[in-house]
Order: structure tokens, then C-alpha cells, then sequence
């Protein structure tokens, strides 16, 4: 029996009709996975999960352990938001609306109005990896339709809604500021704690962990780092800004410190970890 005939490829990226027909089978099977998540599992108000379109099931599985917050990488391609760490790992059916806006929309109207069903919000982080001003314009228009859900803010005042996004990596800060309307805030860093940007436009202050501190999970931690990190903390509260640091070790003594002091996004790649830890600690 020939089988060379036969010529048998993967494509990474389908043709565009194609790619459409994966896009309509999926949105809908994709929403009513989340909704089916138990939306009695307790929320946890400090766990956040970086990258988390990198898991089996982007969005559902953070839900499913009772996360309250999530980060997603976008890439702005030919019109379209598509998230990806990389662009050699973009693909035409991962988009921001079908792996995390929709299925949100569906949550929040199956919940009773927030995520979780608790009244709270949730927090999506966008992390802009292409031009920025570019990205952030369509990002705009994006989620203008999904004002229901998403916090809006207009010349001033804020119209709350389930879900609070924050833009971070490419920031085009002075757009943002400048916008009267817009439906985000704006990431911030270390250098910006004394800023004086209201924490309605500035509501987050992220930074990498090993930029400014050396211990590294285990052991005790230097009395002076451990200052350090409890005054950070303390100035964001005072303007009533969050705080969130990324490549944080992964163990438990980390994740004890920055539950401890106040840290409000522990960021994790290991959900059912920082979760089965949260929860033996809050209980």
C-alpha cells in the first residue's frame, strides 16, 4: 500500500475561512465551560495568575480555583487582539474576546453579577506586547463593547462593573491620562509609588521581585529587605493603590511573606499551589 501520496502537515496559521469556522464553533463551547465552573468555590482575594493563557484551559482553570485575578499577553495582528507570549506562538483562534471576554461576560450574567458571585471585582491584567499606541487604540474600541461588565471611566466619575482591567508591559501612559473616557488603568512601577496620578488611573504598582530584593524563597529573609517590602506595601495602601510583583518565588515561604504583609496579587504559575495554600491559611 503507497501512502507518499499523502502528504500530511500541521498549520499553524489556517486560512482565514477556516480559522472563522474554528472561531464560531469555539466562542460558545468556551463561555459555557467557564459558566460551568463551580461558581461556589471560594474566592481568594490575593491570588493572581501570571501568563494564565498558558494553562491547559486559559481563564477556566484559574476560575475553577477561585482566582481574582488573571494576566493575558496581547499582540494587536492585522486588526485582531490575539494573545501570546511570543509571536511565533500566536494563533488566529486565541484571541482576547473568545479566551477572556466573553466567556467573563458569560460568567458575570451567570453569577449574579461578579465573577465569583461575592459582589467583588475581578482583575484583568492586559499586557500590551506590541506598539503600544496602536494596541491600546483597538484595545479601547474592544472593550467599549463589553462597558456592562468591565469598570468604565468618564470625566472623572466611575461607573463600577465586575471586572477592573489594568494595562501593563507597552503602557501608553500619557494616552491613557489624556483619555476623558476609557475602560483601564495603568500598571504601574516601583518608581511610581509617590506619583501623583489618582489611584483610579494608577491602581496598581507591579515590579519584578529580583529587582529589588535577593532573598529567594527559603531560608529567613534580610531583616532590612523584609522592611523594605512592608513599606512598599504600606505607601501603595496609603494612596490606595494594589501591589503585585512578578517572578516571585515559588514556595511557600514566599507566598507566606507576601500573604503576610499585605501583597495583594501573590502572582503564581502554579494554581492549585498558591490555592491549596491560601486556602489552609485563610481557613
Amino acid at each position: 500500500m503507497r501512502i507518499d501520496r499523502f502528504r500530511f502537515c500541521w498549520n499553524p496559521y489556517p486560512t482565514l475561512p477556516v480559522a472563522m469556522a474554528l472561531l464560531v464553533a469555539t466562542v460558545a463551547s468556551q463561555a459555557a465551560l467557564v459558566a460551568a465552573e463551580d461558581a461556589a468555590v471560594r474566592p481568594l482575594r490575593q491570588a493572581h495568575a501570571h501568563n494564565d493563557y498558558l494553562h491547559d484551559r486559559p481563564l477556566v482553570d484559574a476560575l475553577s480555583h477561585g482566582f481574582t485575578s488573571v494576566e493575558a499577553d496581547v499582540f494587536l495582528i492585522d486588526g485582531e487582539l490575539l494573545v501570546a507570549h511570543t509571536r511565533r506562538e500566536i494563533r488566529p483562534d486565541r484571541s482576547l474576546k473568545r479566551l477572556y471576554l466573553d466567556p467573563l461576560r458569560e460568567r458575570v450574567q451567570s453569577a449574579g453579577g461578579s465573577i465569583h458571585g461575592d459582589g467583588k471585582p475581578f482583575f484583568l491584567l492586559i499586557d500590551i506586547k506590541s506598539d503600544a499606541e496602536a494596541t491600546y487604540a483597538a484595545l479601547h474600541e474592544t472593550l467599549a463593547d463589553y462597558a456592562d461588565v468591565v469598570t468604565a471611566h468618564r470625566d472623572g466619575q466611575v461607573d463600577r462593573r465586575a471586572i477592573d482591567v489594568v494595562i501593563s508591559g507597552n503602557r501608553p501612559i500619557d494616552t491613557i491620562v489624556a483619555q476623558s473616557q476609557r475602560y483601564a488603568g495603568i500598571d504601574g512601577r516601583l518608581g511610581d509609588l509617590d506619583s501623583e496620578l489618582s489611584s483610579d488611573v494608577l491602581p496598581l504598582i507591579s515590579d519584578r521581585w529580583g529587582a529589588h530584593f535577593r532573598w529567594r524563597g527559603t531560608g529567613p529573609i534580610d531583616d532590612a529587605e523584609s522592611t523594605r517590602l512592608r513599606e512598599i506595601v504600606s505607601r501603595a495602601h496609603a494612596a490606595g493603590r494594589r501591589v503585585r510583583f512578578w517572578a516571585t518565588p515559588e514556595t511557600e515561604s514566599a507566598w507566606r511573606l507576601l500573604h503576610q504583609v499585605g501583597v495583594d496579587h501573590i502572582n503564581t504559575d502554579d494554581l492549585a499551589g498558591l490555592a491549596a495554600f491560601l486556602r489552609q491559611t485563610d481557613r
